[in-house]
C-alpha cells in the first residue's frame, strides 16, 4: 500500500476512492472497503481512500473533539489489512476547510485523484461549510464522468454502527457491545518504553505503553489479550488504562496518559517491543488509594480477577 501526504502529485491511474475519518476502523468502514475493493476490481483502477489529519472536529472544536479511537498509524495498518491499494492522508488546514466543494470536486478528485467512482458513507459532508452533500456529489459526478453511490448505513441488533456508537459503548464500559460493532475486541498499540519499575516492586511487572490517544475514549482497569504485532504471541493480561491517581503526587494528574499491561505468568525482558493491547472485559474505574500497601492489594484482586475470566471464558 502506497501513503501519500496530501495532492502534490497526481495519481498515476484512474482511482475509485472512498473518502472518511476512518476512526475506529468498525464493521461499517470495513463494509465500506469492501465494496471499494469490489467496484475497482470491475473497473481496473487503483482503490484508494482519503482520509483527514487532524480529524475535522479536531480542527474546529479541539476542546470538545471526540476521543480517537485509533491514531494514524493504527489506521494506516487497517486499511493495508483490508487491501486498499493507495491512501492519500489529507492535511485538514485552514486553507483545506476554506476549500469550495466545487473546488474540491473538480481539483481534488478529478484533476488529483482521476476518479472514475466514488463511494462515500451515507452523511458525508465536505467543503466549505460542509455543503457538499451526496446529492451534490452525485450531481457533479454526472457532470464530470465519475460514478458516485452511498454505502447504506450497517446496523446491529438495530443500532446504527458509527464510530460514536463505539465510544460510547467503550465509554459506558460495556466492551463487548464495542466489540461486536468492531468486529474484534477494541485494542490499542504502542511501543513499551521505561517507566518508574514500580510494578516490579509491588510484585506486578507492567509493560508500559506510551500512547497518543488524549483524551481517552476510557479509563479503567481492564482484563486484556497482549500480542506481538506479527501475531506471534498472545498472552492474557490485566491493564490499567489511565492516569494513575495514586502515583501522581499531591493530586498532580499526568498530562499524557499511559497503558500499563502485566502479563500473567510471562517473565521477560519487552522494552522497544511494539505490542497490541485488546480490551476485553472491565473490572472497574480507575481510583486513588490512600498508600501503596493498598494499591498492590487491589491489583492481586485485580490479577485473581482476570484469572478468573480466562477461566470461565476458556
Amino acid at each position: 500500500m502506497r501513503v501519500f501526504r496530501g495532492f502534490h502529485r497526481p495519481a498515476a491511474f484512474a482511482t475509485v476512492l472512498t473518502l472518511g475519518n476512518f476512526d475506529g476502523m468498525h464493521r461499517g468502514h470495513r463494509a465500506l472497503l469492501a465494496r471499494l475493493l469490489e467496484k475497482s476490481s470491475a473497473l481496473a483502477a487503483t482503490a484508494a481512500a482519503v482520509t483527514f489529519e487532524p480529524h475535522p472536529r479536531e480542527f474546529f472544536t479541539p476542546d470538545s473533539a471526540p476521543a480517537r479511537l485509533s491514531t494514524l498509524r493504527e489506521k494506516l495498518e487497517a486499511f493495508a489489512a483490508a487491501g486498499v491499494e493507495a491512501v492519500y492522508v489529507t492535511p485538514f488546514t485552514t486553507a483545506f476547510a476554506a476549500l469550495p466543494a466545487e473546488a474540491f470536486v473538480e481539483e481534488r478528485l478529478c484533476r488529483n485523484l482521476k476518479a472514475r467512482h466514488v463511494i462515500v458513507g451515507d452523511d458525508f459532508r465536505f467543503g466549505a461549510g460542509r455543503l457538499g452533500d451526496f446529492a451534490y456529489l452525485k450531481a457533479a459526478g454526472r457532470a464530470l464522468g465519475f460514478g458516485v453511490e452511498a454505502m447504506p448505513t450497517v446496523t446491529l441488533s438495530g443500532e446504527r454502527i458509527s464510530s460514536s456508537a463505539v465510544r460510547a459503548a467503550l465509554a459506558a464500559g460495556e466492551l463487548a457491545k464495542a466489540a461486536d460493532f468492531l468486529g474484534r475486541p477494541y485494542a490499542i498499540a504502542g511501543q513499551v518504553v521505561h517507566g518508574q519499575k514500580l510494578g516490579r516492586q509491588l510484585g506486578f511487572a507492567t509493560a508500559n505503553i506510551r500512547i497518543r490517544h488524549n483524551p481517552l475514549p476510557m479509563q479503567g482497569v481492564f482484563v486484556v489479550t497482549v500480542s506481538s504485532m506479527d501475531g506471534q504471541s498472545f498472552l492474557p493480561g490485566v491493564a490499567n488504562l489511565g492516569l494513575r491517581p495514586t502515583l501522581n503526587p499531591d493530586g498532580v494528574r499526568v498530562m499524557r496518559p499511559l497503558l500499563e499491561a502485566h502479563l500473567l505468568d510471562f517473565s521477560g525482558n519487552l522494552y522497544g517491543a511494539h505490542l497490541n493491547i485488546a480490551f476485553l472485559h472491565k473490572l472497574r474505574d480507575e481510583i486513588s488509594f490512600p498508600h501503596l500497601d493498598a494499591l498492590k492489594t487491589q491489583i492481586a484482586d485485580d490479577v485473581r480477577a482476570a484469572r478468573n475470566f480466562f477461566a470461565a471464558t476458556s
